[in-house]
């Protein structure tokens, strides 16, 4: 933030990050100065805090830096102090041991801090010592690099295309929110070397490796793609993207934003299995543990346990990068509950999802996920005009969050314009195809298609829906109303019994109370799904005091 004589304030969005840079840190200033006499040794100390700030143009302020600088007061000659609040963050994920020098009472502060010293011994003058490499192989969370593909198509020409692929699906990875990608030219370093991904991953300081190859031929094109463990090796999902030659380039987009869709996913599965292994999980452990359950479907059991990951996130970090993904979590989960009228509470369950979400976005604000669930919170509350508005601040921010078309295409259907809906899913489809969450597009689109009275078609991309994913509910009972409305009483009576597993106390009443639009055209729409949902045998509920 600002240097300050032969000192210098600095800040970090992680307190690991910030600990082991003030580690990497102090450890290279020995080795440069090993040689001196010791009367001319540099020596700096370092202090470290985790707490609030207040922020002006080109500095910041406030108790939060204070106790930092008391702290570095206190520090040994080359050495490191942190508070409390920064040792419960990283023990166990810096490489070094902390001694516990007590409560320490700082000028102007009003009450004591509790103190760690990190301890050298003989890590100090080593150079690469043992635990200098164990500060190296705790590589970001998240951290990924993108290897040049390589080119099959056995035509040199075609490097410009394969080198296409790599740099923009660089450039697309890079805005995942939480994402560390490492930049072009290191990645393109390694190009026509044979690769020993152990050894890019020591390097680069990356977890994982995404590498790939690009095969031109006639009039086909074939992209491989492999996600690597840097440390194991270990294979952690593959995927093929095989597809005609059309227009090279539109092609090329395509298959970025479909391996960033694809790839996005799987790192947080892949995060959340190694976040289970953790004696001490932070913030982030704990939200990737929780969107990994929450992965495992909408149900009310896994999003019960899902919230309870964020909620204990956010307790261990109320107000830094944890934060953020705690408040998005726990809106999500509250966003889906009530969208999908798992229980009678959807509207407190809603406004809890917009207030997180806005909560969120006051802490950063180019969040594109946050963006989309407040705009999805707004086209399930009757603002779907500002719900589109959000959705395309989400767009602008990642162009590849396919989920965004889709929650487009919804607005439309509640704004009277269900024609408009296949549309806009198609392109989510077309942009992440196998999302984990596709299913609930093809329902946007068989229940608009039911609202047109296009049952046949209704029930056809509601079937593709609960293929691609049987714990949705809602799906259930629109297929159950589709086929009610078409006759075929058994079947709708059959996949009624599938929603009613899932979710036992639906009502048709339910689903009116929801008021998730007022126009017209809507709500003769909603008519003809609630009068299939009678016939298929959904009951109609009573109002709470009406006496039946």
């Amino acid at each position: 933030m600002k240097n300050t004589g032969d000192g210098f304030l600095a800040e970090f969005t992680s307190s690991v990050e910030a600990v082991r840079a003030a580690v990497q840190f102090q450890t290279r200033i020995k080795e440069l100065s090993i040689h001196e006499k010791e009367d001319r040794r540099v020596s700096f100390r370092v202090g470290v805090n985790i707490g609030d700030v207040i922020v002006e143009a080109h500095d910041i302020f406030g108790d939060g830096v204070n106790i930092a600088a008391r702290l570095e007061g206190i520090a040994e000659a080359g050495g490191i102090c942190i508070s409390s609040s920064a040792y419960d963050q990283v023990r166990g994920k810096v490489g070094v041991q902390f001694a516990d020098l007590g409560d320490q009472n700082f000028k102007n502060i009003a009450r004591p801090v509790r103190t760690y010293a990190v301890i050298w011994d003989e890590l100090g003058l080593t150079t690469r010592s043992s635990r200098t490499e164990s500060i190296a192989l705790s590589p970001p969370r998240l951290s990924i690099v993108v290897l040049p593909f390589a080119n099959l198509s056995g035509d040199p020409e075609q490097d410009y295309f394969v080198d296409g692929v790599t740099e923009n699906l660089t450039t697309d990875l890079s805005r995942i929110g939480g994402l560390f990608v490492i930049a072009r030219n290191s990645a393109f370093s390694y190009k026509g070397n044979t690769i020993d991904v152990r050894q890019v991953g020591r390097e680069l300081n990356v977890r994982y490796v995404l590498g790939g190859s690009v095969q031109l031929s006639g009039k086909r094109l074939r992209v491989n793609v492999q996600l690597i463990d840097a440390e194991s090796r270990k294979h952690l999902w593959a995927e093929r993207f095989e597809k005609p030659v059309a227009d090279l380039f539109d092609m090329q987009d395509e298959i970025v934003s479909r391996l960033a869709n694809s790839l996005g996913a799987q790192l947080v599965v892949a995060e959340a299995r190694t976040a289970e292994r953790s004696p001490h999980p932070d913030a982030v452990d704990l939200f990737f543990q929780g969107t990994a359950c929450f992965y495992k479907g909408p149900t009310l059991e896994h999003a019960t346990r899902a919230r309870s990951f964020f909620e204990r996130a956010l307790v261990i970090d109320p107000r830094g990068v944890g934060a953020i993904w705690a408040l998005i979590g726990m809106a999500n989960v509250d966003l889906t509950v009530g969208a999908d009228l798992l229980t009678d509470e959807g509207a407190a369950l809603l406004s809890a999802a917009e207030a997180n979400a806005i909560k969120a976005l006051s802490i950063s604000p180019n969040v594109a996920m946050a963006r989309l669930i407040l705009a999805l919170v707004y086209i399930n509350t009757n603002r779907a005009a500002r719900g589109i508005a959000e959705c395309d601040q989400a767009l602008a921010l990642n162009r590849n969050l396919a989920y965004a078309h889709g929650a487009i295409g919804l607005a439309k259907f509640y704004m009277g314009c269900p024609t408009e809906t296949e549309g806009q899913v198609l392109e989510a489809l077309r942009l992440s195809p196998r999302d984990l969450v596709a299913n609930r597009l093809m329902r946007f689109v068989g229940v608009a298609k039911l609202h047109i009275g296009a049952d046949t078609e209704a029930v056809s991309w509601l079937r593709r829906s609960i293929e691609a994913n049987r714990t949705h509910a809602p799906a259930h009972f629109s297929l159950a109303a589709a086929l009610g409305l078409l006759g075929a009483l058994d079947e709708a009576r059959t996949a009624a019994k599938a929603g009613f597993a899932l979710n036992p106390s639906f009502t048709i009443r339910r689903l009116r109370v929801a008021k998730i639009s007022d126009n017209p055209i809507y709500l003769a729409g909603q008519e003809r799904l609630c009068e299939g949902m009678r016939i298929a045998g959904v009951p109609e509920g009573c109002d709470v005091g009406d006496g039946s």
